[in-house]
């Protein structure tokens, strides 16, 4: 029996490979198929409110809560009223695009449905990698020095959206560390650590009242962050205390929620906090009084840490283009996105996370 095959350029084409390639992107994204929601009940607060209209910005706004005292009985409560105070922030998008040549004619006799299955395979895989990449950079605030990054050392963010430092109140440090110039070889992830930072998320405003609260997400009911380490942290984590461990396993068996994408592959939990590892985590390697030690920051996470827009194309998140060159002989497919993200800062203070950062070297070097 004969295979149909749709030529190059048509229009049925564009539309079904578009819809398959963003198929494929979010189970292969870590972020995405964890973190990412359209609700402010999420650690990604995705919006596409720039799909149907003209702009290349979203602004939002958080309310800050009404402090003070009431007015009390027969007091006159006319001119005492309570001001409403909104904080702004927002997020720039721009196009990013992948072209590939998928070969000549006669490469093309393996069939074109064979070409583009085999681009858009590779070309989900590009995408879910470098978007989960920026990701960590945006959370982290920093490029960093990994080598495994598709984007330079000199890298400073997407669409002008650049990446932003960590005030005090939503940075922690590891062991007896104080500072990034404090941290020695001993201070490395603990449960003492993972411990500390969620006391601080939800004390953080007995200690600072102008500081925006780490709010937690909620998931069948109870309050869960989430902390994301390094692979070479979660080693230190593990064998620092393998009792501790044991206790790590037993509260994940024990948390409600399970079904919830924010527990798949989880490492296990410390006080309500839901562990994960990956190897994006951003690195460092001037940590310490000498400025040579490595160092890794892991990201502990609330509501609404960061927010990601997408502007749309014919109503597909990405865009698939295919084109005929040299005469007709050599078969060019080029896919995209408009897109942009950054973490959540408001009145200059970080939203939804904090940054806990540590000794972090490879255990096998």
């Amino acid at each position: 029996m004969s295979q149909t095959v749709i030529g190059v350029g048509d229009p049925r084409a564009i539309r079904r490979w578009s819809s398959r390639l963003a198929q494929d992107t979010l189970p292969k994204s870590f972020w995405g198929r964890k973190f990412f929601g359209k609700d402010e009940n999420s650690v990604i607060h995705e919006t596409t409110e720039l799909a149907s209209g003209a702009g290349d910005r979203i602004q939002f706004d958080l309310s800050a809560n009404i402090t003070g005292s009431p007015v009390l009985g027969d007091d006159t409560a006319t001119g005492k009223e309570k001001a409403l105070r909104f904080y702004s922030d927002e997020v720039a998008i721009d196009q990013a695009r992948l072209p590939v040549s998928a070969g000549g004619r006669m490469t093309q006799k393996r069939t074109v449905h064979n070409l583009r299955n085999t681009a858009r395979r590779r070309m989900a895989e590009y995408w879910a990698s470098w978007i989960d990449q920026l990701v960590f950079m945006y959370l982290a605030g920093a490029r960093g020095v990994n080598t495994e990054f598709h984007e330079p050392t000199t890298y400073a963010g997407h669409a002008g959206n650049n990446f932003t430092a960590y005030d005090n109140a939503h940075l922690l440090y590891g062991g007896s560390a104080t500072s990034k110039a404090t941290i020695t070889n001993s201070d490395k992830m603990s449960r003492d650590l993972i411990e500390r930072a969620e006391t601080n998320a939800r004390m953080m405003k007995a200690r600072d009242n102008d500081a925006s609260m780490v709010l937690p997400v909620n998931i069948g009911g109870e309050e869960r962050y989430a902390v994301v380490m390094s692979s070479w942290q979660e080693h230190d984590l593990r064998n620092s205390d393998t009792q501790g461990w044991v206790q790590i396993q037993r509260d994940a068996t024990a948390a409600q929620g399970q079904k919830n994408p924010l527990f798949t592959g989880m490492l296990g939990m410390v006080k309500g906090v839901v562990l994960h590892s990956h190897q994006y985590l951003v690195r460092f390697s001037d940590y310490g009084a000498g400025g040579n030690l490595p160092a890794a920051r892991a990201l502990f996470l609330g509501r609404q840490a960061a927010c990601v827009a997408y502007g749309t194309s014919r109503g597909m998140r990405y865009e698939w283009q295919e084109e005929l060159r040299d005469f007709k002989n050599q078969l060019a497919i080029s896919s995209g996105l408009m897109f942009g993200m950054k973490r959540t800062i408001f009145n200059d203070r970080t939203f939804g996370a904090q940054a806990l950062d540590t000794y972090c070297a490879d255990p096998n070097a």
